[in-house]
């Protein structure tokens, strides 16, 4: 995670994200991203090579290394940085994880073109400065027309219901309706709201074509306590995944995941 101006709350909170990511909510964000990025994975002679920006603690990069990828971690985090060497250490794909410290605006400098087949920008635009000019660097640095870039952000409509059935703060709630942004719960500080709209048009405007559109944890923030998501974590991850596919229910997902590819590869596949 990364933003010049705020760049010590993702120091200072490394372990506390860390544990975040252990908690049912946290695995959601990351096991529901992945298990739909699956049928879009890029193809060709391995190793094929993956960028994670902003990856933090490797939660995903080491998902991705497991998948057979040669990954490289970029994050302005120190502390991150420290976790995600032992996170890959730990789960035996260490040396297919490579830790770069660096800014997402730094993109365009840190990396030639055409580098990557996969580039995962999972929860960073929300905290970066200019989140059209992450994308067009990386799409310049997507290898070719079956390279795919994953990208997760904040969906605007899930704040609002988020706000209203969780906080119970129907002022907040109707703030959040037209709200660029909103208050960030595990950091402290602002993060920056999408629209599925939104999003579209500015991987479009990176000459992206959206291959796929997906709502990431629907319903299961709001779950009454008989329901346990820890004990019945599987049961709400396939269900979470079928509302998931649902335009009815990605327009009101806490997170819009948007999978793309670069405009030359319209038409291999359909959202």
């Amino acid at each position: 995670m990364t933003i010049a101006p705020d760049a010590e709350r993702f120091q200072s909170s490394a372990q506390k994200y860390a544990s975040y990511l252990e908690t049912p909510e946290g695995r959601l964000r990351l096991d529901l991203p992945l298990a739909n990025l699956q049928e879009f994975l890029p193809e060709g002679p391995r190793p094929l090579h993956a960028l994670d920006v902003g990856g933090g603690t490797g939660a995903n990069s080491v998902r991705v290394a497991r998948l057979g990828f040669e990954v490289t971690l970029l994050d302005s985090s120190p502390a991150m940085l420290d976790i995600a060497e032992r996170a890959g250490r730990e789960a035996g794909v260490g040396e297919k994880i490579i830790l770069k410290i660096g800014d997402a605006a730094q993109l365009v400098n840190l990396f030639t073109p055409r580098s990557f087949d996969l580039i995962l920008c999972h929860n960073i635009l929300e905290f970066v400065e200019d989140p059209f000019a992450v994308l067009r660097d990386a799409a310049r640095a997507l290898r070719n027309s079956s390279s795919t870039l994953s990208v997760l952000v904040r969906n605007r409509p899930g704040e609002v219901l988020k706000a209203a059935l969780l906080n119970g703060d129907l002022a907040m709630a109707e703030g959040n309706l037209t709200s660029e942004w909103a208050d960030e719960s595990l950091y402290g500080g602002k993060v920056r709201l999408f629209t599925a709209e939104s999003l579209r048009a500015a991987l479009e405007a990176a000459s992206l074509v959206v291959i796929a559109t997906r709502g990431v944890r629907v319903i299961a923030d709001y779950l009454p306590q008989k329901i346990s998501r820890s004990a019945e974590y599987e049961s709400v991850l396939e269900f979470e995944r079928k509302l998931g596919c649902r335009p009815e229910f990605v327009a009101v997902a806490r997170y819009t995941h948007c999978i793309a590819r670069p405009a030359d590869a319209v038409g291999k596949d359909s959202a």
